[in-house]
């Protein structure tokens, strides 16, 4: 038989062999389709408590999608995601009221952070609120002194900055006032870059302090009422036959292994973030965030 016949069946024949294996019934994986926040993703959290769940269930993959918090909701809206783990109550509660996400739980919060060069022109280290900061980046922006820099991209961060201009009564604009249109760390970076303020979760920034990339950009002001940050984790109508299983399992092996965000921290070498577990306050929190009144 000619040689180069004989190298072809044995290829077709190991070919064979590799399909059969991979479709032996049993050890089909379930891919579960999860929209999530960048301010989130990007702190490295979330693929590690992916890597925690899929390591006891191995037939389960987590597929993320890391955008805004607008956007996982509207790709949830439009059948695009099982899972979506964001951080904006007042967004989250038109998707509740929609149908959209039908079951939800806080599982961590931490706080948003306004940040700024160092010498901080503006004098926001020494305000006594968050609405007090913005007015005095807003001054001296229209004076032509400082720039901010705003993610303009409708995600939790974004919600919350237009919060605090209204609560200040303002309405920025101009040169001083630009819009990134990108995730939390392109943005930190950017502000970096110009020696701007921002508006971030405190998560992200640490992350990238942490790798050297935010040089001259430092934490000048945050609270614990103004800038209260909380990331809840739904399961939606968007689901598939299948998929729902394998949500619902990460989404309750997240509540009820709280600890593994403690050790997160630890391994990052900063509070990234806070278990939801015991804080109970953070129920009320989260209505008066999203505009439920009483």
């Amino acid at each position: 038989m000619d040689r180069r016949l004989v190298l072809a069946v044995l290829i077709l024949a190991t070919l064979t062999v590799m399909v059969l294996l991979l479709s032996r019934p049993g050890e089909e994986v379930v891919p579960v389709r999860a929209a999530t926040t960048t301010s989130l993703y990007n702190t490295g959290l979330l693929d590690y408590l992916a890597e925690k769940y899929m390591e006891l269930n191995p037939g389960v993959r987590i597929d993320f999608i890391a955008v805004g918090s607008g956007e996982a909701l509207r790709r949830a809206e439009m059948g695009d995601a099982c899972l979506v783990l964001v951080h904006a109550p007042s967004l989250e509660r038109v998707y509740i009221e929609k149908g959209v996400l039908l079951n939800g739980s806080i599982f961590a919060y931490n706080y948003f952070v306004i940040v700024g060069p160092r010498g901080d022109p503006a004098g926001v280290g020494g305000s006594e609120s968050a609405v007090e900061a913005f007015k005095r980046i807003y001054t001296w922006g229209e004076r032509g002194r400082v720039k901010f820099i705003s993610r303009g991209d409708g995600s939790g961060t974004h919600v919350r900055e237009m919060m605090i201009w209204r609560m200040a009564g303002l309405k920025p604009g101009g040169d001083w006032y630009m819009e990134s249109g990108q995730g939390m760390a392109q943005t930190l970076v950017m502000a970096s870059e110009l020696d701007a303020y921002t508006l971030s979760d405190i998560g992200t920034y640490l992350a990238l302090k942490g790798e050297g990339r935010l040089e001259g950009l430092e934490i000048l002001y945050t609270n614990s009422s103004e800038l209260i940050n909380i990331y809840s984790i739904y399961y939606t109508s968007s689901c598939k036959e299948g998929e729902w299983e394998a949500a619902r399992g990460f989404m309750e092996f997240i509540i009820s292994n709280q600890d593994l965000i403690e050790e997160y921290n630890r391994a990052a070498g900063g509070p990234l973030f806070h278990p939801a577990k015991g804080a109970d306050w953070l129920g009320i929190e989260w209505r008066r965030l999203a505009g439920y009144q009483g």
